[in-house]
Order: structure tokens, then C-alpha cells, then sequence
């Protein structure tokens, strides 16, 4: 079926990808502006500050790449585990299986004998019975069960890019007030990444990019205070 130019386009998101992707660059962000603040505010000296901000950014990368790799690889694994064993029923037990998707079908309101037959053409193809029932009776597509990888290679590259922008000024230069660059840099970054995040789910540009403005300049601000209130002493 072809869509026509008042249907709307629907992404594929399934994969991790984008996902782990917006999850890093926002993460990036937040966590290694605040990391800089907080040191920053404690005055320990610029090399401190950017060793500080440098440590973040490659650990910071590392955590979120490893952890969207386990999280995704965990649920790829429990996907395949649960198809296999559809795919078990199938081979055993078709006629249970097809009076189990006959019995969908009626919940949904298909008539008795409409449902009697898609059930019994859709069990002729075997790919097409696997991908029906695990569709209706487990919520799962075979074909899209996730990347792992794509969502690790994702979360590192784009934290990284997150992360590098509040950490630009001090690797740039030694002298100003590195720490307002930060501020600056990271707030203009928030506000596109907001902005763009609210464009993609449709919710609004506009408050998605005051929300995560908010929520990064409250985080920064507490470390800071935080770093302040202990300093270096």
C-alpha cells in the first residue's frame, strides 16, 4: 500500500539507534557541563577543570556505549528466545496455533467466518504465521528486534559530541571566563537539541527546548553551588 500525500511518513525507530543517540548528546551535555561547573566552582585551577571535563567525556562515553550495548543485547536476546518458542508452536502445534489466532481475530471483532479463514490462509505461509503471532500475542516484530551495536556506536559518538561542547573552552584557551563559555556553549546546544527533539516527537519545539534548557541549567547550577560550598581546601 502506497501512501498518499495526506498519510503521515512513519520513521523507523526500532533499531536503538535514534534512541541511544538523543539519550547521549543529551547526556553529554548535562552530565559534563555539570561535571565542569561543579569543578570550576570549587576554583582548583584550569588544568583541573579540563582534566576533569576531558575524564568525563571518555567515561562518560564508555558508560553510556556499554550500558545501551547490555540493555539491548538483553532485551535482543529475550525477543529471539520468545520467538524461537512461538516458532516451536508452530511446528508442533498448528491447529492450536491458527484456533489461537482464529480467537484473536474474533476479539477483535472480525466476523466468525472471516476470521476462520485468514486464520487458516495466514498459517499456509510459515513466516507469515510467525511474524502474525508474535506481532498479536507478544507485541514483537521478528524483523526489528534492535541493534546492539547500532545503539552503542550511537550513545559513544553522540555523548561524545555532547560532552566535547562544554569542555571546548578550556581546550581552546587558558585565559576569560571560561566557565560563562561553558555556560553559553552548553545553553545554545540545549536549546537545538530541545528544539530539534520537540520537532522529531511532534510535542512542540518550543517548550521541548525551554524544558531541557531548565533541566541543564538547574543541574549545572547545584553542582557549581556544590563545588563552591566545598572548594579545593
Amino acid at each position: 500500500m502506497v501512501a498518499t500525500e495526506n498519510e503521515p511518513h512513519h520513521r523507523q525507530l526500532t533499531g536503538g539507534g535514534f534512541r541511544a543517540a538523543l539519550f547521549g548528546l543529551s547526556d553529554g551535555l548535562v552530565t559534563n557541563v555539570s561535571l565542569i561547573l561543579g569543578f570550576a566552582g570549587a576554583s582548583p585551577g584550569h588544568a583541573v577543570v579540563r582534566l576533569a571535563g576531558l575524564a568525563g567525556l571518555v567515561s562518560g562515553a564508555f558508560s553510556m556505549s556499554t550500558g545501551e550495548y547490555l540493555s539491548m543485547r538483553s532485551q535482543k536476546e529475550l525477543y529471539e528466545y520468545e520467538i524461537n518458542v512461538e516458532r516451536q508452536a508452530l511446528a508442533s502445534e498448528p491447529e492450536l496455533e491458527r484456533q489461537e489466532l482464529r480467537d484473536i481475530f474474533l476479539s477483535r471483532g472480525i466476523e466468525a467466518e472471516l476470521a476462520d479463514r485468514l486464520s487458516t490462509d495466514l498459517m499456509r505461509n510459515p513466516d507469515l504465521a510467525l511474524r502474525t503471532h508474535t506481532r498479536e500475542e507478544l507485541g514483537i516484530d521478528p524483523s526489528a528486534t534492535g541493534s546492539p551495536w547500532t545503539a552503542a556506536i550511537s550513545s559513544f559518538l553522540l555523548f561524545a559530541v555532547g560532552a566535547l561542547i562544554p569542555l571546548l573552552p578550556w581546550v581552546v584557551t587558558t585565559s576569560g571566563n571560561l566557565a560563562w563559555w561553558s555556560v553559553g556553549a552548553t545553553g545554545v546546544a540545549t536549546v537545538v537539541v530541545g528544539a530539534s527533539v520537540g520537532f522529531f516527537t511532534r510535542r512542540g519545539m518550543i517548550y521541548s527546548a525551554g524544558r531541557m534548557l531548565v533541566i541543564t541549567a538547574v543541574a549545572s547550577a547545584v553542582t557549581f553551588g556544590v563545588g563552591r560550598l566545598v572548594g579545593v581546601h
